[in-house]
């Protein structure tokens, strides 16, 4: 290990020389966009890492979404080391004009550590694994450790216009003496991102069936779902986005045969978008048309109804060496009556306190008054225990506190991986 961190330091010393020596003989104008054509396509292969970051530090690369179409598969996994860090392990494969090139690095975080400085750490190694097959492309010309100048993440060209698709069938079937369970579901998305707009499109279907058999009665409980979302965002400035969103849906739980809603949207970030791996505070309005067919007559004596609404809601974001920050408050009301309203306000922090000690509070808490599907009658016990029927409430609330020490050796460099994390007791 230590020769391939000596091998690799010394390839990097070496591109940095060469690179301060062209510089000085003559000043170079690069095209860095143009460049950037010729980088080696990489694809991140990391269940638990912040893939929005890694693309937002590293510009010097493109992206892929498969494996197969890439130029090094960057393969990264996590284990616990002995103090509760974290060892992780990079495993650069080369492949097509780089199957030559292969070559493992390893990044330990601490446990006292917050997720900035975790992902800052990693994304340095990343850097430096990165580097020897950059060095193989035109793209090397404007690199010495850093780029010469700032590169934003950009769209290249794709056969496929940018568009993802993915399919998922899920089933669960279990059951015991005197209870029965069986879900099923399904799911289908298309997104489409890139800097200009970003398009996004899924369909669920979910379903549900219980059976007990309780002193010779049999009780079923039956819960299906259909929904359909829509959303797409226009990139106006670095500060401006315009939209949307669309909705088809229906519920047993919630009494709705059939619904569609059509929100316009717009939203304002007081910090630009760039910096949204690290901060955001963003104002987001949107206005709307609902169509509502119930299942059963509602509490309004209604079967169907039109209704608009709106919403504004501001929420922050921070993601800082001392920790992480969320805070979100959201208002929303109908026209024809505006005591049919919500007001939802959540937080969430993550903060170091000092070395060790660490604190961890989430929160959440809604005001109800616009329950317009609930269902006319009361509801029977079997619905309410086997949560079967939406029920009338003025409000929802949840509250989570922790605190943490960690003392002792400083040290996490060790990794023993016996009996797995030793919580099987």
């Amino acid at each position: 290990m230590l020769k391939k961190f000596i091998s690799v330091s010394f390839f990097l010393f070496t591109i940095l020389l060469m690179t301060a020596s062209n510089s000085y003989s003559q000043e170079e104008a690069f095209d860095i966009e143009e460049l950037k054509k010729s980088a080696p396509k990489v694809f991140i292969d990391c269940d638990s890492c912040d893939i929005d970051y890694i693309r937002t530090e590293i510009t010097f690369v493109n992206y892929v979404w498969d494996r197969q179409e890439a130029d090094i598969h960057m393969l990264i996994t996590l284990q616990g080391t002995g103090s509760g860090g974290r060892e992780y392990t990079i495993a650069f494969i080369g492949q097509k004009d780089y199957s030559d090139l292969q070559n493992t690095l390893k990044y330990f975080s601490s446990p006292t550590e917050t997720d900035d400085e975790v992902r800052k750490g990693l994304v340095q190694t990343l850097k430096l694994g990165l580097a020897p097959y950059v060095a193989r492309t035109p793209m090397a010309q404007a690199i010495s450790l850093l780029l010469k100048q700032e590169v934003k993440p950009t769209a290249v060209e794709d056969k496929w216009n940018f568009w993802v698709f993915n399919v998922s069938l899920y089933s669960d079937l279990s059951g015991e003496e005197q209870q029965k369970s069986t879900e099923l579901s399904g799911n289908f998305s298309a997104n489409r991102v890139t800097p200009a707009s970003k398009l996004r499109m899924g369909l669920d279907i979910d379903y549900e069936k219980d059976r007990y058999d309780v002193d010779g009665e049999t009780i079923t409980s039956i819960s299906e779902s259909r929904d359909f979302d829509g959303m797409y965002v226009k990139s106006i400035s670095e500060h401006w986005s315009v939209g949307g969103w669309v909705s088809l849906s229906s519920s047993t739980y919630r009494n709705i045969d059939f619904s569609y809603t059509i929100h316009p949207a717009i939203e304002y970030n007081f910090f630009p978008y760039s910096l949204s791996t690290r901060r955001q505070l963003r104002v987001l309005y949107k206005i709307g048309h609902g169509f509502y067919r119930y299942r059963d007559e509602t509490i309004y004596d209604k079967t169907s109804e039109n209704l608009w609404n709106e919403s504004l809601s501001i929420t922050l974001e921070l993601n800082e060496p001392w920790g992480t920050a969320e805070l979100s408050l959201e208002g929303s009301h109908y026209f024809h009556d505006l005591n049919k309203n919500r007001l939802v306000v959540s937080g969430e922090l993550s903060l170091r306190i000092y070395k060790g000690l660490s604190l961890y509070i989430e929160g959440r808490y809604s005001k109800i008054r616009d329950q317009l599907s609930l269902a006319r009658g009361e509801a029977t016990l079997e619905e309410i225990l086997l949560h079967q029927r939406e029920l009338a409430s003025g409000y929802q609330k949840s509250f989570e506190i922790g605190l943490s020490y960690r003392f002792g050796s400083i040290f996490s460099n060790v990794v023993n991986p016996r009996f797995g994390d030793g919580n099987d007791y």
